[in-house]
């Protein structure tokens, strides 16, 4: 599949990584719609190319125009559709689509996280309520925060799809000086290793929060790869290398980085915050608290040993004391 300067691209969502994905894609001269929800910021944007929300820091080359709130005008004539709204609120979105709407275009996710109420993949959402065919379906995977991008500080991306001609046409798309970007056919392990990253993030940050070193983090952080390796071994058993940066990288720059909303948010709880305070403190959406509730569900089919993440989600959804939690994960860590 071979991209021309006509390929249209439409991206859903109006948050920071939906910028740095609008950022990248219009630095290259891609034919750019957007939607976003908010009419105010749709205004801003046309009219000063900056997003007033998020990382505002950002110059978006768009065309005037060509943001707006009505979501089937952004998405018509486009190749490729990018959905960029958090998991939790996916469905609300789009509620005014139908799988017509988005017949012969390919969806490309760069949602870090599950349907909540369904314990869905992105992917399966797709299939299951727009009859996506899965050549029709690509991912966007890490390591890589919206900051940096705007930054333009030298990053990678993994664009994971079953159809690697589709997968390489969509990365080209992105490539420029301070982007690279990978191809993957692993879009189920790339779209679980993304929810598992944000969960042991939290964890990371809970960690931090509760006055663990940086000794303690990092041997947290490489038990957690290795369960994030056990889990995707048990529910898509594919040959995979763990240590390639879709999976390791993507866990590293999550659990670490001083941009990761994840870690933000464990942080809090770990220094004593209410689930219900520290988001209302973030104003952003921390993907791995719902995602936890997710694996926890799915975990009960699979019955995968996850201590970490199992301790996680003590601590979020049944509010057991993160120290007395924490205190008992040691034990279990080599």
């Amino acid at each position: 599949m071979a991209t021309t300067p006509k390929t249209k691209v439409a991206v859903i969502g109006g948050g920071s990584w939906a910028t740095a994905i609008v950022k990248m894609l219009t630095d290259n001269k891609t034919d750019v719609s957007w939607w976003m929800r908010d009419l105010e910021s749709v205004n801003f944007i046309n009219k000063f190319h900056h997003n007033p929300r998020y990382i505002p820091s950002a110059q978006l080359r768009i065309k005037k125009g060509a943001v707006s709130t009505d979501l089937r005008k952004v998405i018509a004539g486009a190749t490729f559709v990018v959905m960029a709204v958090p998991a939790a609120f996916l469905k609300e979105a789009l509620r005014n689509l139908n799988a017509g709407d988005l017949d012969g275009k390919v969806v490309v996710s760069a949602i870090k996280g599950m349907i909540p109420d369904e314990n869905l993949l992105i992917a399966n959402f797709f299939f299951k309520y727009f009859n996506t065919p899965e050549s029709q379906f690509l991912v966007i995977s890490g390591p890589c925060h919206a900051e940096e991008v705007a930054q333009e500080k030298l990053s990678y991306l993994t664009i994971a799809g079953h159809d690697t001609e589709k997968a390489s046409a969509f990365a080209q798309l992105l490539r420029n000086r301070y982007m690279n970007a990978n191809v993957s056919e692993d879009i189920y392990g790339t779209e679980y290793s993304a929810v598992m990253k944000n969960i042991y993030a939290i964890a990371g940050g809970i960690a931090h929060g509760l006055g663990y070193g940086d000794n303690f983090i990092a041997v947290l952080i490489s038990n957690a790869i290795i369960e994030l390796k056990r889990f995707l071994a048990e529910v898509y058993p594919i040959r995979r290398d763990i240590k390639e940066s879709a999976y390791l990288g993507d866990l590293l720059v999550t659990a670490y980085s001083q941009h990761s909303r994840n870690r933000s948010f464990g942080n809090m709880i770990g220094k004593g915050y209410s689930v219900r305070s520290a988001q209302f403190e973030m104003a952003m959406v921390a993907e791995g608290y719902y995602a936890i509730r997710s694996v926890h569900q799915l975990n009960k089919r699979y019955k995968v040993d996850l201590p970490i993440a199992e301790t996680v989600y003590r601590i979020l959804y049944e509010g057991a004391p993160a120290k007395a939690e924490f205190a008992k994960l040691t034990d279990l860590l080599r």
